[in-house]
């Protein structure tokens, strides 16, 4: 050990190894606090790291626990670093299990990439203010209906809802897991509120385009004139009120023609529980049409094949196939999601079932916590009739005049 004095020594090893140590005292015992290799740091360097060291310990700070201390702060402003699309990341991992379906994982990443990331992607999560969330919502975009660029607020006000709450909830989930600190800048009420118009000031709602369910059977009629996989399950689609992607992600392994049922898994219904569907004669009738086509192209016997298979081998129709198809019947103006509202609308009108038997058939979710604990079953006979009823109505085509 050689002395520079003030406590600074040099330490030479057996080895030969050189290096820098404080001695200081501390509860009336020595501690040494090593100040680098003597290769790394000089003389004169070496005196400033004693000197600092001699101050702390003057005021009664430990300059070794000081010196960790400081070494714990600058891992975690690493650690507070991470990336906007690092948590955003992290986050929809996290919860993609407890998702209905993975489409709604894809929502996520698709918006969030589309939008966010372009402007706070790469900057650290603790540095999203609610100027840099304003100008995600604000970046400019091409309004359809105008033709020209607008605010995303203004422009798509339902897709700057979605991704508002998004962010909102990826910056709630990095301040929890210590990522970031302060108030969530996304937060809308309260907050952006103050800033920005509702979303229903911004445009009006715009429901699914429906048919009025007096003119229902005369589009059956004409729908059944034409060809291919996509009109079948068209019908099918009206004929069960079920919604599109229930539709075209059926199975041959969820039919049950003999029982004249079609059972949706939890994992496919937007309420995340099994659906029974009773099928009607017509219905059964198309599925029966179809059935040869589960084993086309070689396809396994184990129900395992799309009911409405599409152009690709082992895969079902697109989701643009019903809109297409409507738009090569020159009926631009209806959706399929809207064949729905006119099942809800006749039910409610030319029925003297309850409505409940109704959103039943179309698997609505029961918001009364109370009802759903006395409505235990799913009304399915009372549901068979009604739907048997209704196809009925549908093949009541009126003739040209």
């Amino acid at each position: 050990m050689h002395a520079d004095g003030a406590g600074l020594y040099l330490r030479i090893t057996k080895e030969g190894t050189k290096s820098w140590v404080f001695r200081y005292m501390l509860n009336r015992r020595p501690r040494w606090m090593g100040l680098g290799p003597f290769s790394l740091v000089g003389l004169h360097e070496a005196r400033g790291k004693a000197l600092d060291a001699r101050r702390l310990h003057h005021e009664r700070i430990d300059p070794i626990n000081a010196r960790r201390a400081a070494r714990e702060q600058d891992q975690i402003r690493a650690a507070r670093a991470m990336t906007f699309k690092r948590c955003a990341d992290r986050y929809i991992e996290a919860h993609r299990a407890g998702w209905r379906n993975a489409k709604h994982a894809s929502q996520w990443e698709a918006t969030i990439a589309t939008y966010a990331e372009p402007i706070i992607g790469t900057l650290p999560v603790q540095a999203v203010d609610t100027a840099l969330v304003m100008k995600v919502l604000e970046q400019e975009v091409r309004d359809a209906p105008a033709g020209r660029p607008a605010p995303l607020w203004k422009a798509r006000p339902e897709t700057a809802g979605r991704l508002r709450g998004r962010i909102e909830s990826i910056l709630d989930w990095a301040r929890v897991r210590g990522y970031r600190d302060g108030e969530n800048p996304a937060r809308w009420r309260g907050h952006l509120d103050k800033l920005l118009p509702a979303r229903a000031k911004v445009r009006k709602v715009e429901h699914h385009a429906a048919l009025p369910y007096d003119e229902l059977p005369n589009f059956i009629a004409t729908l059944q004139t034409q060809e291919g996989v996509a009109a079948r399950a068209l019908e099918v689609a009206i004929l069960t009120a079920a919604r599109t992607g229930e539709v075209l992600g059926a199975k041959w392994s969820e039919i049950d023609i003999a029982a004249k049922l079609w059972t949706i898994p939890p994992e496919r219904m937007k309420a995340g529980k099994e659906h029974r569907v009773p099928l009607s004669a017509r219905a059964v009738a198309i599925l029966e049409e179809l059935k040869p086509l589960a084993h086309a192209d070689g396809a396994r016997d184990d129900g395992s094949a799309f009911v409405f298979p599409g152009g690709k081998r082992g895969q079902p129709l697109s989701n643009m196939a019903f809109l297409m198809l409507l738009r090569r019947m020159k009926r631009d103006d209806l959706t399929a999601h809207g064949f729905r509202s006119s099942f809800r609308d006749w039910a409610a009108e030319r029925t003297n079932l309850p409505s409940e038997v109704a959103e039943m058939a179309l698997a609505h979710s029961i918001s009364s916590k109370v009802e759903q604990a006395y409505r235990r079953g799913d009304l399915f006979e009372r549901r068979r009739r009604m739907m048997n009823l209704w196809s009925t109505f549908c093949a009541k085509a009126k003739p040209a005049e």
